[in-house]
């Protein structure tokens, strides 16, 4: 079997980010809200640094402006997974853009994603989970309602909590309060450290915080001890290969350290981050890492038993999804 065919397992997954430029620019036209100078001309969205990336996000997520939005959004990333063999998700969802962090508000847009959710499950048999995210570049006070509204709606489709956004600004234990309220209400627990800053930040993310995943982790390559400690605690790497290379976290291929942190022995898995904005999709990321790297069939497998075992979800799903591995 090539590995096109393999089902896969996606961690590191933004909803709004994987919106089709097609869906956002449809909302566009039926509310009647110019955010033309983030679509280039062949259609899709306008590529930059990450400070312009951060803006045009902001500026898609405008169309957005309720439940039923955001359903639709959420069957339409769904569709474009499951073309992609993947059998199971985890999406960044964020309060802050559904309902301002509002929890009246954020249970309906919970109710609405979960309800989109299940029906692609039996329609398209790809599961689905959310993990909650606060921003960081809103600051560890604006974390906390978005903590609340993660630990009251715990359970079911909300089975994580996380931290994106701007990586450089705030230190990883400003959030500790937000990270304590989400790991007594159960949540499985992650944030993005090590794209941009270095192993310390990883370090703290991980000592501080008590993530058992990172999304992206790449720069903690540069310090052995660091990566002997992220073996020994069991964290698994959220990578997502071709975001770094076109944001610029790493300047080529050849500079990827995803290999590196593979053989050093580190839990590592693939996935997209906000695909449409970097031109890649799930088979794009295999087929680069089998080009640059000579990851074949058996690598890609393992990466997805990772994922599946580093997934927040509960066991019976987690044995669904390991079937699935191993019945291709």
């Amino acid at each position: 079997m090539s590995w096109r065919a393999l089902p896969k397992v996606e961690l590191h997954l933004h909803l709004e980010g994987a919106a089709p430029p097609a869906f956002i620019k449809g909302l566009a036209r039926e509310k009647s809200i110019d955010i033309s100078r983030i679509f280039d001309g062949q259609g899709g969205y306008v590529r930059g640094d990450f400070d312009w990336f951060l803006k045009a996000y902001d500026a898609a997520c405008t169309v957005l402006q309720g439940p039923g939005d955001y359903r639709r959004l959420m069957r339409a990333v769904l569709e474009q997974s499951a073309e992609q063999g993947v059998v199971y998700t985890e999406f960044f969802l964020s309060p802050d853009f559904c309902g301002g962090g509002d929890l009246a508000a954020w249970r309906d847009y919970v109710d609405a994603m979960a309800d989109a959710a299940t029906e692609a499950e039996r329609d398209l048999g790809i599961a689905s989970r959310g993990i909650v995210t606060c921003l960081r570049h809103l600051g560890p006070e604006a974390a906390k309602p978005i903590a609340r509204c993660a630990a009251e709606t715990a359970g079911g489709f909300v089975t994580g909590f996380g931290l994106a956004g701007d990586e450089m600004m705030h230190r990883p234990g400003d959030f500790g309060w937000a990270f304590d309220c989400a790991r007594e209400a159960g949540l499985g627990l992650t944030a993005h450290a090590g794209e941009w800053g270095g192993p310390d930040m990883v370090r703290e993310t991980v000592d501080l915080l008590g993530c058992s995943r990172i999304g992206h982790g790449i720069n903690a390559v540069s310090d052995h001890a660091l990566c002997d400690h992220l073996i020994e605690r069991g964290v698994t790497l959220e990578v997502c290969p071709v975001s770094n290379l076109v944001l610029g976290a790493v300047k080529d291929w050849r500079s990827h350290p995803i290999e590196e942190l593979r053989a050093r022995g580190l839990r590592v898995t693939v996935s997209t981050d906000d695909p449409p904005w970097f031109g890649t999709s799930m088979s794009h990321e295999y087929d680069m890492l089998e080009r640059h790297f000579g990851w074949e069939e058996e690598r890609l497998r393992i990466a997805n038993n990772v994922a599946a075992g580093a997934a927040f979800c509960d066991e019976d799903t987690r044995a669904q999804i390991l079937k699935k591995l191993e019945a291709a």
